[in-house]
């Protein structure tokens, strides 16, 4: 759900606005963004085949490549609009996945059915249909921000520290009464007046939306806040019972098709380790994962060998310009290459493609001493890439796993398809630009968050 569907980038709420934000304000609508996909995506691409093809038996794949072309943008907006809900989903990042998978979906099931179609209309169909929501997420981004009404609260006051987000603090009735299509951020935690609870029950009947500050802040930073260590603030933590077993197939039909495709790269890599320093090409090590259950972990050697004199604690972390580097393993780092071979841990069921990271037992017990919610992570199974790899990257300190730990606790409870979709673009994305996480890290309480800002009602 958008709560921001009619606010424009104003500096005032009353003042008017042009024709651009007009523009802006329409395009945020549900009816208008599908009308144009309709058009744009759907009605131009037929058209266009109709005057351009002139085969004779064309016609035959006329009627099935215009259904198609329907259900994959029907599909693609569905996708498109559940990773909008989640922060850090920008145009592109959005767009262009979401709809490739429909498309990729209708193409597929079109292929099996062996049924005709006309592969130029499905191209401009697609083309037509990412630079069109692609435009509509601009012209959000650009001329739109989601204003907030916010009641006076500890939590809500912390919330107005963010950046991009016009908060409209409503400490009279009369000031509710004026905005009413404002959605209105209260903070639960702190005591309420009985007059200020029956205004937020009235203003929830009469259908406005009514956020928690802790739910909006989950919402805009991508985290799971962990205030009192002891105290389980995620609510039900068991990952979805749906999704779960089919991405356990998905794993697996993926991971054979992975090794199919790249084992060529899997051998010069490991020769050029053998030839680069001595020891094994592949390094083993016991990780906790699943259920807190041990496993051994597979990859790419990347440093030099070590005595089991030389590790301790601080042997468990690699720092980013660790002197144990090797040559080859600091490419193979950064490309990535040193995580292939753990696509034998997906097949055994020790891993997924997606999921916290899996550590090292006696970094796993040292961060359970530290932190004594650390071990919830484990309710689902390590991934190769994760929510805080993307958000965060590599870490170390006590500080910044606690952080991991919010955004590993925000993938948990937000289990889901889309998720691991948008992280798995993401995580593309750092491989092809070399950029991580963190390089792009603003300071706490000062992220630059790019609109649409839509909120995931709590369940």
């Amino acid at each position: 759900m958008d709560y921001s569907q009619s606010v424009s980038t104003n500096e005032s709420l009353d003042a008017p606005k042009n024709w651009v934000q007009t523009l802006a304000d329409a395009l945020s609508r549900i009816r208008y963004q599908l009308i144009g996909g309709i058009l744009f995506a759907i009605i131009a691409p037929a058209v266009a085949r109709s005057q351009y093809e002139r085969y004779g038996d064309a016609l035959l794949s006329y009627e099935h490549s215009l259904i198609g072309t329907v259900c994959a943008v029907l599909l693609g907006y569905m996708v498109f609009r559940k990773m909008t809900v989640l922060p850090g989903a920008r145009a592109v990042i959005s767009v262009i996945p979401a709809f490739m998978t429909s498309y990729a979906v209708i193409v597929a099931l079109f292929f099996l059915m062996r049924i005709d179609y006309s592969r130029y209309q499905f191209l401009m169909s697609f083309s037509l249909a990412c630079l069109w929501f692609g435009f509509i997420l601009f012209m959000m981004a650009r001329f739109r921000r989601p204003v907030f009404g916010v009641l006076p609260g500890t939590e809500t006051l912390k919330l107005q520290s963010y950046q991009g987000i016009h908060w409209t603090v409503m400490n009279s009735r009369n000031m509710i009464d004026r905005y009413p299509h404002i959605p209105i951020i209260v903070d639960f935690e702190s005591p309420l007046d009985p007059e200020w609870e029956r205004v937020i029950a009235e203003e929830a009947i009469r259908g406005r939306s009514v956020l928690s500050a802790r739910q909006l802040a989950e919402s805009l930073t991508g985290r799971v806040a962990i205030e009192h260590i002891s105290e389980n603030t995620c609510g039900h933590l068991a990952p979805d019972s749906l999704y779960a077993p089919a991405k356990r197939h998905v794993d697996i039909i993926s991971a054979l098709l992975v090794i199919a495709l790249f084992w060529p790269l899997m051998l010069l890599t490991a020769i050029a380790i053998r030839l680069e320093t001595k020891g094994p090409a592949i390094f083993k090590q016991q990780r906790i994962g699943y259920r807190g259950e041990t496993f051994t972990v597979y990859k790419f050697r990347s440093m030099r060998v070590q005595s089991e004199s030389e590790i301790g604690l601080d042997g468990d972390k690699t720092l980013t310009d660790d002197e144990r580097i090797t040559r080859i393993g600091s490419f193979i780092r950064k490309t990535r290459i040193d995580e292939l071979p753990q696509i034998f841990n997906i097949l055994k069921g020790d891993m997924s493609w997606i999921g916290p990271r899996p550590e090292t037992i006696r970094l796993s017990k040292w961060y359970e001493k530290e932190i004594p919610f650390y071990r919830y992570r484990h309710i689902v199974r390590p991934g190769i890439s994760g929510w805080a790899q993307v958000k965060q990257g590599h870490v170390t300190e006590v500080d910044d796993i606690r952080l991991k730990l919010e955004y590993d606790m925000f993938y948990v409870r937000n289990f889901s398809l889309w998720l691991d979709l948008l992280i798995t673009v993401k995580t593309i994305a750092v491989i092809f630009t070399g950029k991580g996480a963190r390089q792009n890290q603003t300071p706490a309480g000062a992220q630059a968050l790019s609109p649409p800002y839509r909120v995931k009602a709590e369940s």
